[in-house]
């Protein structure tokens, strides 16, 4: 993981430890931006299930998920039913993520320095701009790499999310309590889902 294509430094990790909830682009960020389409025209899309389960954990160590969109995809919402996303915290169709953004932080009664946004492309620049710690994949345009706090070394829609919450959590020194759960099979309940939906993709 880089901070604007350094390494990572104290202020970031200081970024970090504030977050307490982390909105994520779709397109890009949550999928690897290819857009697919079925015989009748609907739209297909492809989710990491890796990333599904940093989104678990994320819940379970108190850190809220929220979902800010450019496009409209009927698909997205089983996806986010799977994670336990609620509708309050999606806003799909945006045409200004800079407000929107602010809006998904009054939603969860938190500073935008308390919030973390993971978006990949020029429209989500106003979003980055104004939350605490501004992160992007890989992958993401240029301008976006250039401007972002933390780019990790994941791709969109192939566990950059994941990584995202790796990061925040253990500067918050809660990553590894949580690893050391799971290897002494203390899982919870709660998480079942997202254990079955990680391991599936590991046949």
């Amino acid at each position: 993981m880089t901070a604007g294509g350094g390494a990572v430094n104290d202020e970031l990790l200081q970024r970090a430890k504030r977050i307490r909830a982390l909105a994520l682009d779709v397109d890009g960020v949550l999928t690897d931006a290819s857009l697919h389409y079925g015989r009748g025209g609907e739209a297909l899309k492809t989710f990491s299930a890796r990333d599904g389960f940093g989104i678990k954990a994320a819940q379970m160590e108190g850190i809220a998920i929220a979902v800010l969109s450019g496009r409209v995809a009927p698909p997205l919402k089983a996806r986010l039913a799977d994670l336990g996303i609620p509708d309050r915290l999606v806003i799909q169709g945006s045409l200004d993520k800079g407000r929107d953004i602010a809006t998904l932080a009054r939603r969860v009664d938190l500073t935008l320095p308390e919030l973390a946004f993971l978006g990949d492309d020029i429209p989500d620049l106003p979003a980055l701009a104004l939350v605490g710690l501004a992160v992007c994949p890989a992958d993401a345009a240029a301008e976006v790499r250039s401007r972002c706090h933390l780019v990790t070394r994941a791709k969109g829609g192939r566990g950059a999310v994941r990584e995202a919450v790796e990061f925040i959590l253990a500067a918050q020194g809660r990553w590894e309590a949580l690893v050391h759960r799971w290897a002494a099979g203390e899982v919870p309940e709660s998480f079942g889902a997202a254990a079955r939906d990680c391991h599936a993709g590991d046949d």
